[in-house]
């Protein structure tokens, strides 16, 4: 993977199974289905491969016949188990040859193919999809997150800033796009590890209930806000956001929609609607599509499961059944590009200590999974929506955006 840190293994044997003609037509219709992106192929016996003319980004070797044949029933699934079983091996940037195949994908005007009502995410099942992703351990993700363990968009505002300046730059945006002031009562829906309710109490000096089905994340935020002296203020509970109770200035949710599910985006905006006071804001920031679009079978089986990215038509099914009013869309696709790149540097930084932790598999599975992202939100297979919201009836909006940036 170049600058990653990907290296290839080692080469075929010459004792290897020689290739058949119909074994070299299968490697072209592979390539067709993924729109003849600029990459090589190398099959188990060292034979080459290429999918075109032009210059190749990377090359992808094929370490025996059977990953041929997978990777040509379910190319979507397949890629992702052999890469992380290292029956395939990306020569070269790989990144680089995951934008390449997004691009022909969108350029191919792909359907979404398979959409139908989303994920079922009752109360089971979104515990069960935490424990899977982020009860795996503390100490894996403090390895390569900031030191406010912020896993979701930073915010750029200015060239060089560090990961850490930029996590900050985000919960600051936050703060502002819901207009906070001191005394004021917040409800957070999916806290993570704390970072952003204990900003705004500490900042602020508003008191936040914060809301999060994760064990361990909850713990950790806990043992912040005591470490802070900031248990007075900052209250996390381990719950869902379908059992929030009471009535707060503002709602905010920072990564949590993606865990959703669309079927339920109705619910979702009941429970906004009865929490919300009179004059309320609120905020949703989430991963998005320019269009309806389910997220990939190997992510929701291997990484997120229960997952959907929804795009902003789907999101008014939050707002429009409980008469709340969007006032503000942001779209910070390229910011989370950037911050993916600072993920996976620091995690390939660390991959000998997460190889300790886990296993091979899970390091090239988690390097495929950051580099993938990365891809999807350089070329604009996904989106990343802040979506500041109100009521209605609300005359006290800002006139205009000065207050974001002053």
């Amino acid at each position: 993977m170049g600058r990653f840190g990907l290296t290839a293994g080692p080469r075929a044997e010459a004792a290897q199974p020689a290739v058949l003609a119909p074994e070299r037509w299968l490697v072209h219709r592979v390539l067709e289905r993924m729109r003849r992106p600029p990459v090589g192929i190398r099959l188990w016996n060292g034979e080459e491969v290429a999918a075109g003319e032009a210059a190749a980004v990377a090359r992808v070797v094929l370490r025996d016949r059977g990953a041929l044949y997978r990777l040509l029933l379910d190319p979507e699934f397949q890629f992702g188990e052999l890469y992380s079983d290292g029956r395939i091996e990306v020569e070269g940037d790989l990144v680089a040859l995951l934008e390449e195949v997004n691009r022909r994908q969108l350029s191919g005007g792909r359907a979404a193919a398979g959409l139908r009502r989303g994920p079922l995410n009752t109360l089971s099942r979104a515990r069960a999809n935490a424990r899977h992703h982020y009860d795996i351990g503390n100490a894996f993700y403090r390895l390569w997150l900031d030191e406010a363990m912020a896993y979701t968009c930073a915010y750029f505002p200015r060239e060089g800033l560090s990961l850490e300046d930029a996590q900050a730059a985000k919960m600051e945006l936050v703060c502002r796009k819901v207009r906070l002031s001191a005394g004021e009562t917040v409800v957070e829906a999916g806290c993570g590890w704390g970072g952003l309710a204990l900003y705004m109490a500490r900042r602020y000096g508003v008191r936040v209930k914060a809301f999060n089905v994760s064990r361990e994340q909850v713990a950790f935020a806990r043992e912040r806000a005591a470490a802070e002296g900031l248990i007075a203020q900052v209250e996390f509970i381990e719950d869902d956001y379908r059992n929030i109770a009471g009535r707060f200035d503002a709602f905010v949710s920072v990564g949590m929609l993606e865990h959703v599910g669309r079927r339920h985006y109705r619910e979702l905006g009941a429970v906004i609607d009865r929490c919300l006071s009179p004059s309320g804001r609120g905020l949703i920031h989430t991963i998005g599509r320019h269009r309806p679009t389910p997220v990939d079978a190997w992510t929701r089986a291997r990484i997120f499961p229960g997952a959907y990215a929804p795009s902003l038509g789907e999101m008014a099914g939050i707002f429009e059944p409980s008469g709340l009013v969007v006032l503000d869309v942001e779209n910070l696709r390229l910011h989370y590009a950037a911050t993916l790149r600072h993920w996976l540097e620091r995690f390939e930084r660390s991959r000998d200590r997460v190889r300790a932790m886990f296993d091979e598999r899970f390091v090239r599975m988690w390097r495929l999974y950051l580099s993938a992202s990365i891809a999807a939100f350089t070329t604009g297979w996904l989106q990343l929506f802040q979506v500041a919201f109100g009521r209605v009836t609300d005359n006290g909006v800002p006139m205009t955006r000065e207050h974001l940036y002053r």
